[in-house]
């Protein structure tokens, strides 16, 4: 169980819009299981969800992320939202490690009395020696005040799931597309399977724009014919395709499609962010790795592309953005009692290439980026971007 959906690939950059505002009492009553929540998306996704006064349980296995990410999720959102996070190490492909979290014990705060020190207090052991430290090294003791709860088990009820949990790099799948399909395919069948036994019917799943393959129509709008050029956005459309067909033999059923293009970017307080392990997959990431001297070149696959320059054109959306996009969609589900099965691009709706991503990023930082031309990679498509008009017209998100 690899952390999911962002798309992988090289391309260029911009910003999407989110949604946010205060949670309501519904929503602060509302559990919500968020897997592969310790990944780039997940782990900002996971802190808006505290925000917006959810209750969070993560599910990881650490594939592609570390136990630290939500640590950090922890300390941005300070010890009272934290209270109501909690973590469990499970695979999807486990169906015993899933039935173990619809089976898990979570804590619900019965009375919270205010405590100016964290690290002087004794609160529970949600926040670990490792929390600790890190809250030492950033002074974070000083920013918010301790909240030592009360508290007492209760039985898991998830009101829904979001699903981030996937392999997700293009290159990687054409190079073991078998790896792909068990990783992907089997994990979440078994979800489903999980969550209609326990009666949890509601979905945000994390799709891809590698749906659209090679797209006839750009911008790519949500009803455009689907034809996945790679194994990662084919195990991307079977997983959409099965999510038709379970709603449509259980109407019972409520999901959301996310169709991702590219995410990039950063927490504002940098605690959170894309550091994937060995070579990055994703174009950011790897030219920030050569700013830093970590690698020696970029690799730009590509550069006889019919576009402007030459190279690969892609949507970037900031991930905050997409976090916020997921809020937007839960509402959603949760305000349509009979919303179906129903997809949704979330993208800028602006093409960058590849060299322009580089020539942004040098200026910015003022970091020359040697780049190295390669030949393309089997499954890239040649330009990308998204129609964001169904998300704003019907999820309030832009």
């Amino acid at each position: 169980m690899a952390i999911g959906g962002a798309e992988a690939g090289n391309g260029g950059g911009g910003g999407g819009g989110g949604g946010g505002g205060a949670a309501d009492d519904g929503r602060a009553r509302r559990s919500v299981l968020v897997t592969g929540g310790a990944g780039f998306i997940g782990t900002h996704t996971v802190l808006r969800l505290l925000e917006q006064g959810y209750g969070v349980t993560v599910v990881d296995n650490f594939h592609n992320s570390v136990p630290e990410a939500l640590d950090r999720v922890r300390l941005i959102a300070g010890p009272a939202l934290s209270a109501r996070l909690d973590f469990i190490l499970g695979d999807l492909r486990s169906i015993d490690d899933l039935e173990k979290v619809f089976a898990a014990k979570r804590y619900r705060s019965i009375q919270e009395h205010a405590y100016p020190s964290l690290v002087n207090s004794s609160f529970p052991s949600l926040f670990n020696a490792r929390f600790q430290a890190l809250a030492k090294r950033k002074r974070a003791c000083h920013c918010y005040p301790m909240t030592h709860a009360l508290l007492c088990s209760v039985s898991t009820r998830y009101d829904a799931v979001v699903h981030f949990a996937g392999l997700k790099a293009v290159g990687e799948s054409v190079a073991h597309p078998d790896m792909y399909y068990e990783n992907n395919l089997v994990g979440t069948i078994n979800l489903y399977k999980t969550m209609k036994k326990h009666g949890c019917m509601k979905m945000v799943f994390s799709s891809s724009a590698t749906v659209y393959g090679w797209p006839e129509v750009i911008p790519c709008v949500e009803d455009a014919k689907l034809q996945a050029a790679n194994p990662y956005g084919r195990t991307k459309l079977i997983l959409e395709d099965l999510a038709r067909d379970c709603q449509r033999a259980d109407p019972e059923w409520g999901i959301v499609l996310l169709r991702y293009f590219n995410p990039i970017g950063a927490h504002s307080s940098g605690e959170i962010g894309e550091d994937p392990k060995g070579i990055p997959n994703n174009l950011l990431p790897y030219i920030q790795q050569v700013a830093v001297g970590r690698l020696a070149e970029l690799n730009v696959y590509g550069h006889d592309y019919p576009t402007r320059d030459g190279t690969a054109i892609r949507d970037y959306i900031h991930v905050v953005d997409l976090a916020d996009g997921h809020i937007a969609a839960l509402n959603k589900l949760f305000d349509t009692p009979d919303i179906g099965c129903v997809a949704y691009n979330l993208g800028t709706g602006r093409g960058t290439s590849v060299l322009e991503m580089v020539a942004a990023f040098k200026k910015a930082s003022g970091k020359e980026i040697p780049t190295k031309f390669c030949p393309r990679r089997p499954g890239d498509a040649t330009e990308v971007y998204a129609s964001t008009e169904k998300a704003e017209r019907e999820l309030g998100w832009r």
